[in-house]
């Protein structure tokens, strides 16, 4: 059991109140009288699908089931009401357990998924993969009024997922393919702050109210012209599948901004990160980084110049390994990315980014130059506007996954792999000063920074330009491009970067400016570093900061990388729960 920490406070449910705020989301309280709605949860895991369905009035998880022992014993320290099975589900007759009103599941997903690498033919994995038609046998005998299963996206390229579909079909059940990414589930509560990308089939009887899908998967985002709206998704091709920005982003539904494409509002990596517990200095490791880890921390430092979470174990295909530009590494602005059943995840930064700052954590598209950007405390606050309102209080720092990351933005999709580590720059007589109002840039969304970049001399590094920048000197100049759109988006690229395409558009009648100043880099060894802890990748899963995980480091770690986002399944069980009852919960 995780001892109670500075990160487990009251403080931060204050925060969470602000972010509600700042988000505009209204959350619904579980306390308040609703419908009595039972659900069985199968393949429970840790208890992220239960967690999300009890967020829900009315809702009551009767019966959970799952074969680890741990999962079950975790999921029943948490959810005590609820009664509990471990068991092989593929060997259990339904009879076995009571008729509830719905069903959530989610089948092994390993199997399915690109993260294991190819797909093996073993009876083992046949049979992993074979979990997806326990869904069927449950829902033939108890008829349930509707039905969600989670999986990977790639589980609608699996050779049965046809039929599968066919047979819930013809048991009398329409079905929608709903892809989700745990980030924008942001209609009845906080988001992840992580990019999960899932995918989750929902079933209804046929003849019954067809759920609302409009109203509970459209996300909260920012139009330029609209302001606040719920954005509708847009696929690139016909055939909808897929991943976030991969294969469809999303758009604003007016006409009058020719359906501008919109980033929904997100939680950023920095919102799960402890800043309470010190890295080491990399010089000083008894067991040296490894030299490809060293590098992605530089990237990553250089290009964001701020806070970042990478890859610093399992998967870090990427420009350390087979060169090019592609760093696994992001500004701790953006979220985590997918969190596997493994620690793979570090944090780095300067001692001076953990500065208490004002930040705006999310920019609309096309917005002004009162966007996203950061201040020291002690000084005055920029003019707010109607679509632009003050940040949080919050130390710029730390990160998981792949790639450098400002803590400020979203966490990659966490896995059961811890994979992320923390890094800091100690540099002696660095100055922190904040990027002075000609050299503020604003991106197309809150995900694209201006960059700083020095091109003189050995120096490469590139660094958002809302964020502090280093301490200026007579040795390297910083520079950076900037492209002015017409409709409002800008973004940025370092000099030693390939332009971006130019049009004959832009504000003033030019569309690439050109900023520069000089400035040092930091040595990496100065930097401190550390892979995230387990409760970090729990909230990063968007698990309560109470939530307990039980077991050794490695397994709360493999417990949190199991699991369904717990607001995921919070705002689809609040679909299906407004369309069974016909009782409205949530406004539309």
């Amino acid at each position: 059991m995780i001892a109670q920490s500075p990160f487990q406070t009251a403080e931060w449910s204050a925060l969470d109140a602000l972010w509600l705020d700042y988000l505009g989301i209204t959350p619904i309280d579980p306390t308040i009288a609703g419908y009595q709605v039972t659900i069985l949860d199968l393949f429970c895991g840790a208890g992220g699908s239960s967690s999300g369905a009890h967020s829900i009035p009315g809702v009551k998880v009767t019966m959970a089931a799952n074969h680890w022992p741990l999962a079950v014993e975790t999921h029943n320290t948490n959810h005590p009401e609820t009664d509990h099975d471990c068991a092989d589900l593929s060997q259990v007759d339904p009879r076995r357990y009571p008729k509830t009103d719905g069903l959530w599941a989610s089948p092994e997903c390993t199997n399915h998924s690109p993260a294991k690498g190819r797909k093996t033919h073993d009876e083992a994995s046949e049979r992993s993969r074979a979990t997806m038609w326990d869904v069927c046998r449950f829902a033939e005998h108890h008829a349930y009024k509707f039905v969600i299963v989670e999986n990977v996206v790639d589980v609608v390229k699996w050779v049965g997922y046809r039929g599968w579909i066919t047979t819930m079909t013809d048991l009398g059940y329409d079905h929608k393919v709903v892809y989700l990414n745990s980030m924008h589930a942001n209609q009845a509560g906080l988001p992840a702050p992580q990019s999960r990308d899932r995918v989750y089939v929902v079933f209804w009887r046929r003849g019954d109210r067809r759920p609302d899908f409009e109203k509970w998967t459209s996300p909260r985002a920012v139009c330029s012209m609209h302001g606040r709206i719920r954005a509708t998704q847009d696929w690139k091709k016909p055939t909808p599948w897929g991943r976030y920005r991969a294969q469809y982003v999303y758009r604003c539904p007016g006409t009058e901004c020719d359906h501008q494409v919109v980033d929904p509002m997100w939680l950023p990596a920095s919102y799960a990160i402890d800043w309470s517990l010190p890295g080491t200095r990399i010089g000083d490791r008894k067991r040296p980084l490894a030299e490809k880890t060293r590098r992605r921390i530089e990237a990553g430092i250089r290009k964001h110049w701020s806070p970042i979470h990478l890859e610093a174990a399992g998967n870090t295909y990427d420009a350390a390994t087979r060169g090019g530009t592609y760093w696994r590494a992001w500004p701790v602005s953006d979220p985590l990315t997918t969190q596997h059943t493994t620690n793979s995840k570090g944090v780095a930064y300067l001692p001076e980014m953990l500065e208490p700052l004002v930040m705006r954590p999310y920019t609309p598209r096309g917005g002004d130059d009162s966007g996203q950007m950061s201040t020291p405390v002690g000084e005055e606050l920029r003019t707010l506007t109607a679509s632009s309102t003050p940040g949080l209080l919050v130390p710029a720092g730390g990160t998981w996954n792949d790639d450098a990351t400002p803590v400020d933005q979203v966490m990659r999709t966490r896995t059961t792999r811890e994979t992320e580590a923390l890094v800091i720059p100690m540099r002696n007589h660095n100055t922190t000063k904040p990027a002075s109002d000609p050299l503020d840039t604003v991106a197309a969304n809150g995900n694209h920074h201006g960059l700083l970049v020095p091109y003189y001399g050995s120096a490469k590094s590139a660094a958002p330009a809302t964020d502090p920048m280093g301490t200026l000197t007579t040795v390297d100049r910083y520079a950076m491009v900037t492209r002015h759109n017409g409709e409002g988006g800008w973004s940025s690229t370092g000099v030693d970067e390939v332009l971006r395409t130019i049009t004959a558009g832009g504000r003033g009648g030019t569309n690439q400016s050109l900023t520069e100043w000089q400035g040092e880099l930091p040595d990496i060894d100065d930097c401190l570093f550390r892979m995230l802890e387990p409760h970090e990748i729990k909230v990063g899963m968007a698990f309560s900061r109470s939530y307990v995980l039980l077991g050794k480091k490695s397994d709360q770690v493999k417990l949190a990388g199991n699991a369904v986002t717990p607001p995921a399944a919070r705002d689809l069980v609040g679909m299906m729960v407004e369309a069974l009852t016909g009782e409205l919960v949530l406004a539309a």
